[in-house]
């Protein structure tokens, strides 16, 4: 028990009689009024006279009877001296004896109670060395979830630099935004349980430290009762202290000294237990963050490799298309260049027939027939200008159909350079990047 000062403001008064006036011994003097006594009231408590022979004998058996009496009286005074000092001799030591008995006792109690907050002790600290590595654990994993986050990041950002059309919200960034998001909530959740592992650690140390105090208090009172129990009628460091029997004002009971200690253990336990259940929690915590964190990383991973396939099969198919597009644009142009030999190769016929026709016109009079050969002529002429019209159509169909197949081709190369600025993006800077992601142990605080 916790010992309570009296503080005194002034010095306390003597613990004194105050003085008053005795009153007046009055003394019975014997008078001497007999019929032959020689003064009277006058000679009270003076005599000059002598004594009668009745008074000698008077006076000499009163002397008899004084020494038998006194004799007789200190006979029985010494018996019951003897008696009495027999009486207190045996009754000191009974009272000695159970004395020591209940010091014993106490001792008993004492040793018990020290030995239980000594054990409550040893498992406060045990419980927080526990505790101390949960927190370390703790602390690791959340520095451990500092390099998820940047790969995240750093792939988000990586991603960015895709080209159009490229530059889409796919199944990859959702993952990839999922699992940026799972990290922080992981990392605030780790925090929030680091601080709760902190106020424990405090609480296993302020009840381990009134747990000491108590102990340590009831050592230095079992080596006090450990000393007087020792103590006997031989010893020689007694001595008298004759205020040591008042109880103090702030002594305890057996009942609070018993509940003070009962409460401390009880305290103890509790914190204890709760020590307990948030070490199983933490447990349970970096387990499901570790494996929630994994199987993350994994479905971003497959995320990245359908991704990366769907490229390369584009990537693929517009490889594919554009030698084909290469190859008709080869054919197109060897097309063209019919087209123009054709357009060049009817040209002649068309000045031959245009030739006769003016030729012929130049016939005088009634010679200027319109003849067969006349009419055939005519026809010829719009034949060829038919088919040099169908086919300088066709050389500008030929040649928009071209140009096209030009565009089509830029268009397959620049799909291409993207599609390849992906796969690049995706698979040299994400994925490789990926590869440094932490192991579920590293996750889990043990490393």
């Amino acid at each position: 028990m916790a010992q309570t000062d009296v503080l005194l403001t002034k010095q306390p008064a003597p613990q004194t009689v105050p003085a008053c006036e005795l009153p007046p011994k009055l003394y019975d003097v014997a008078r001497n009024t007999g019929a032959h006594s020689s003064a009277g009231l006058a000679t009270a408590g003076f005599r000059t006279a002598k004594y009668l022979v009745d008074e000698w004998f008077q006076n000499s058996y009163a002397s008899y009877h004084q020494a038998f009496a006194d004799r007789d009286q200190s006979e029985r005074q010494r018996h019951e001296s003897r008696q009495l000092a027999a009486e207190t001799g045996a009754l000191a030591q009974r009272t000695q004896e159970d004395s020591t008995r209940k010091v014993g006792e106490r001792l008993q109690d004492m040793h018990c109670w020290k030995s239980e907050l000594q054990r409550e002790v040893g498992e406060l600290v045990a419980e927080t060395d526990l505790m101390l590595a949960q927190k370390l654990r703790l602390e690791r994993a959340l520095d451990a979830t500092g390099v998820p986050f940047s790969i995240a990041t750093d792939n988000l950002q990586c991603r960015e630099r895709r080209q159009h059309p490229d530059l889409v919200r796919d199944f990859v960034e959702m993952e990839l935004l999922k699992e940026a998001e799972l990290i922080r909530n992981i990392q605030e959740l780790l925090k929030r349980t680091i601080m709760q592992a902190v106020n424990q650690i405090r609480m296993n140390r302020e009840h381990k430290e009134l747990c000491e105090m108590d102990w340590s208090d009831k050592v230095e009172a079992y080596n006090i009762d450990e000393t007087c129990a020792l103590y006997n009628n031989q010893s020689t460091e007694v001595q008298f202290h004759p205020h040591s029997t008042k109880f103090e004002e702030s002594a305890s009971t057996p009942e609070t000294w018993a509940r003070f200690t009962q409460e401390n253990l009880q305290r103890a336990e509790r914190e204890r237990l709760a020590s307990f259940n948030l070490r199983g929690l933490i447990d349970c915590i970096l387990r499901d963050t570790s494996e929630d964190l994994r199987l993350q990383c994994d479905s971003v991973n497959l995320a990245f490799g359908r991704r990366l396939e769907e490229l390369e099969d584009s990537r693929h198919k517009l490889e594919h298309h554009l030698n084909k597009t290469l190859r008709e644009i080869a054919d197109q142009e060897h097309n063209i260049a019919e087209l123009k030999q054709a357009i060049r190769d009817k040209e002649v016929p068309l000045k031959v027939a245009q030739t006769r026709l003016y030729q012929r016109s130049q016939r005088p009079n009634v010679e200027l027939c319109r003849d067969t050969a006349q009419f055939r002529l005519v026809s010829e002429v719009e034949e060829l200008n038919r088919s040099l019209s169908a086919l300088k159509e066709k050389l500008l169909e030929a040649e928009q159909s071209l140009r096209n197949l030009e565009d089509t081709r830029m268009s397959l190369e620049k799909d291409i350079a993207v599609k390849t600025n992906s796969i690049f993006i995706d698979s040299q800077k994400c994925m490789a990047h990926r590869a440094h992601y932490p192991t579920i142990l590293r996750l889990a605080g043990y490393q």
